[in-house]
């Protein structure tokens, strides 16, 4: 008896694991050929769904009998309907295609590498194409609304009247930030204090940014870390769009690009006028917003030799007329009792010009060459200060991807050369001739470990040499999880070119005694994990978790007391400069509907003998949020918030917190969108705590920027797209 009692429990668990096997589905990746966990399997026009497990396996039950139409839905892929007979007899594999703006996907070019952001162990921030879309109809200007938003990046402001700023990276200040347009560092010395804020985003379709010391990468000035702008390409669907936006200051943007590529060439134009008329919004006599015209051309060219080789030039050019200060002067009505202004007038051209050729092997070799040229001349009523700065960059890499490792091999020349036109005593002219040769490699034994490694070594014309070693890891744990470290050596050249420069518009300020003058230098560690997941069926979650770490040695500063001459000196500090702490990322998705949180912690502090201070105007603590609801093609709707936790001034005043919240709406027709956005809807702004200067109308002492100055923004305006 108990012989038939096993054969027949055997039968039924036979028979029951072949039900099973007969409604079994393995979903895995198209390209990686990897399993998918946590799928979403939906019977079509029925109430069944299923989930993947760990194995990428999904047990379809109670489905009936005929022909269904199942739907796969997963995190950074294509959604994807495939039609079976159920029961289906065999297990079968369905694979997922990557979703086209999937940042797995993504080939960063900042790092000159030819693999995707998931295979680079050095840790990469990337706003795409949609993102971008978002920030250019609520600023499309400049890129600073569409940098403040990220983690662990804030935009300072330097001047209340010229309006000036700068990006600051994980509490460190602007000038150790590079920037980049293409890879072309364009952005930096003497046409760095106005570059954020002649930049429109609307040519651009991706921007890459990397925390931390990023020299090895491009020499000397990423100790921060780096930007790279990185701009449309044409493609053979011709892309042709207007945008013209208003605000209630003033504001008027005129917008237009197109690219198209043809047999042998492709072309892009990008031409903007942006204006703003002064603004006062706290009726204190003195312009909260500058009074401002600027003309934008970027033409590009693009000329295919054959399938393995493309020549590009291009050309990078600006035209601005700047004037803050008291509004009785900007509307012609200058008297003795008004006379205060500041006045920037700024010409900037830059070329860019590649030539990349790709051989059968899939090596790649990269030459770049770019010439810049920048005139700028800073007015108030007793003093002007005039300079033209050139200079050059010139590169020339070797790529060889094979299938477990990559080399990247390179050298440059950076020439950066500024000259003061105006007469003075004591002229700031600077000169820096930088060489540099770079080794780069990228090593993947397995699937789940990847080691990444760098060495350069930089020559100036002061007969400095750094050598700048720079090593990064990544390890895949499971589909889910990923973790990454990486850490590096930096440096920064000494030159006049710093924020607390740029407050005082260049105005006594002793020039640099280089053979005094030591460089700064640096070192520098991140470590995140990251983790990509569903919860449930119906939520997509993305979380990630940064710790970085910083110290600068000796850092160049101005000296607040001045010389006997009356000047001020730039000395370098007795001891480090550290940034430490972490940054918080959390993406939800739910259909339509997608929320964004972002918290940094920053302690920086100076570790000056005889004393410690904590770093001016570095907020221990920010918070970012957003919530959108999207309808593709149709809707856009959005809600943001941030919170910026008290700060210290140079002189040591403990300031206060504050919040700024925004919503912005986009409505598309096809071709055609109108949009409106609300910014700083609790008019946020310094002038409502505090006065925004001392002295007299005629010899304003303006206090140090720590919140918006502007208030409450209303703009809108629409999008044509042909």
């Amino acid at each position: 008896m108990k012989r038939y009692t096993f054969i027949t429990i055997c039968t039924l668990y036979t028979f029951s694991l072949q039900a099973q096997q007969q409604n079994t589905i393995i979903t895995k990746d198209s390209e990686t050929k990897q399993v998918l966990p946590g799928v979403t399997v939906q019977v079509k026009s029925t109430a069944l769904s299923f989930v993947s497990d760990s194995l990428g396996i999904t047990i379809l039950t109670h489905v009936p009998a005929g022909r269904q139409t199942l739907v796969f839905s997963y995190i950074g892929h294509e959604t994807k309907e495939q039609t079976f007979d159920f029961p289906l007899g065999k297990a079968m594999e369905v694979l997922l295609e990557p979703a086209e703006n999937d940042l797995a996907e993504v080939q960063v070019t900042a790092t000159r590498s030819s693999r995707s952001i998931n295979d680079i162990p050095t840790r990469i921030e990337t706003i795409t194409a949609g993102e971008l879309h978002e920030k250019a109809v609520m600023q499309p200007g400049n890129i600073r609304m569409l940098l403040t938003e990220s983690t662990g990046i804030q935009t300072q402001q330097t001047s209340a009247v010229s309006g000036s700023a700068s990006i600051r990276i994980q509490g460190l200040d602007g000038r150790y930030t590079l920037l980049l347009k293409d890879g072309f560092p364009s952005y930096s010395g003497f046409s760095g204090g106005l570059s954020i804020l002649q930049i429109p985003p609307l040519d651009l379709k991706r921007v890459e940014v990397i925390k931390g010391s990023s020299s090895t990468l491009y020499g000397g000035g990423a100790i921060a870390g780096l930007v790279n702008l990185v701009t449309k390409e044409p493609a053979e669907k011709r892309e042709l769009s207007f945008l013209v936006n208003a605000n209630q200051t003033g504001a008027l943007d005129l917008n237009a690009y197109y690219g198209q590529k043809f047999d042998k060439v492709g072309f892009t134009l990008f031409t903007t006028r942006n204006s703003q008329a002064a603004w006062n919004n706290n009726h204190d006599a003195f312009s909260d917003i500058p009074h401002f015209t600027r003309y934008t051309i970027n033409p590009k060219l693009f000329y295919y030799i054959n399938p393995s080789t493309t020549l590009s030039l291009g050309l990078n050019s600006s035209f601005e007329n700047r004037l803050g200060g008291d509004m009785q002067v900007i509307k012609g009505k200058a008297d003795n009792a008004h006379s205060y202004f500041e006045r920037n007038k700024t010409d900037r051209y830059a070329t860019q010009l590649k030539l990349e050729k790709r051989f059968a092997d899939k090596s790649v070799l990269t030459l770049k060459n770019s010439i810049g040229y920048f005139n700028r001349k800073i007015e108030l009523p007793d003093y002007v200060f005039a300079g033209r700065q050139n200079s050059s960059f010139s590169e020339a890499t070797y790529l060889l991807p094979k299938e477990k490792t990559e080399w990247v091999a390179g050298i440059s020349l950076v020439t950066d050369k500024f000259k003061q036109t105006n007469t003075t005593p004591y002229p700031l002219d600077y000169h820096l001739v930088t060489s540099g040769i770079f080794l780069q490699n990228n090593w993947k034994p397995v699937e789940k470990f990847v080691l990444e490694t760098g060495l350069r070594t930089d020559y100036t014309n002061q007969h400095d040499v750094f050598v700048l070693p720079r090593i990064s890891a990544m390890y895949k744990f499971n589909s889910h999880f990923t973790s990454r470290i990486g850490g590096g050596l930096g440096y920064k050249a000494p030159n006049i070119f710093s924020e607390d420069a740029e407050e005082k518009s260049f105005r006594n300020i002793q020039p640099l005694v280089l053979s005094a003058t030591k460089p700064e230098r640096s070192a520098g560690i991140n470590f995140d994990v990251n983790y990509k997941g569903r919860l449930g069926n119906d939520i997509s979650i993305s979380v990630n978790q940064l710790f970085f770490y910083t110290r600068l040695k000796n850092p160049l500063l101005l000296d607040t007391i001045p010389l006997t001459n009356g000047n001020y000196a730039f000395y370098n500090a007795n001891g480090y400069l550290t940034s430490k702490g972490f940054e918080t990322n959390i993406r939800l998705g739910y259909d339509e509907w997608s929320v964004y949180l972002g918290y940094t912690f920053t302690d920086a502090e100076r570790d000056f003998k005889p004393a410690s201070a904590v770093n001016p105007l570095t907020a221990k603590h920010r918070l970012n949020f957003n919530l959108m609801y999207e309808v593709e093609e149709k809707w856009r709707l959005a809600y943001e918030c941030f919170y910026t936790g008290r700060q210290q001034l140079t002189n040591g005043e403990q300031v206060r917190d504050y919040w700024v919240m925004g919503m912005s709406g986009e409505r598309r027709f096809g071709h055609f969108s109108v949009f409106v956005n609300f910014e700083n809807l609790l008019d946020t702004r310094q002038s409502r705590w505090e006065p925004m200067y001392t002295g007299s109308v005629q010899q304003p002492h303006f206090r140090e920027i720590y919140t918006p100055i502007d208030g409450f923004i209303f703009n809108g305006g629409f999008r044509v797209t042909l």
